[in-house]
């Protein structure tokens, strides 16, 4: 599953993940990045899956 979701990252372009994966990336190098914003995506989804839901869609639209 790690393997997967550090491939979804890599390929995923929003400017939000690429910004956080940026500036961790800065502080502590590309694999820690890389991982670092797996954990988030997967953290979102889990949280999606939960609630039925995705709240990080929810508060850019309003």
């Amino acid at each position: 599953m790690r393997w997967a979701v550090v491939e979804a990252v890599l390929r995923e372009t929003t400017p939000k993940t690429t910004e956080e994966r940026a500036r961790i990336e800065a502080r502590r190098g590309g694999n820690i990045a890389k991982i670092a914003a797996a954990r988030k995506l997967l953290t979102l989804v889990y949280y999606g899956l939960r609630d039925g839901q995705i709240r990080a869609l929810a508060r850019q639209a309003a």
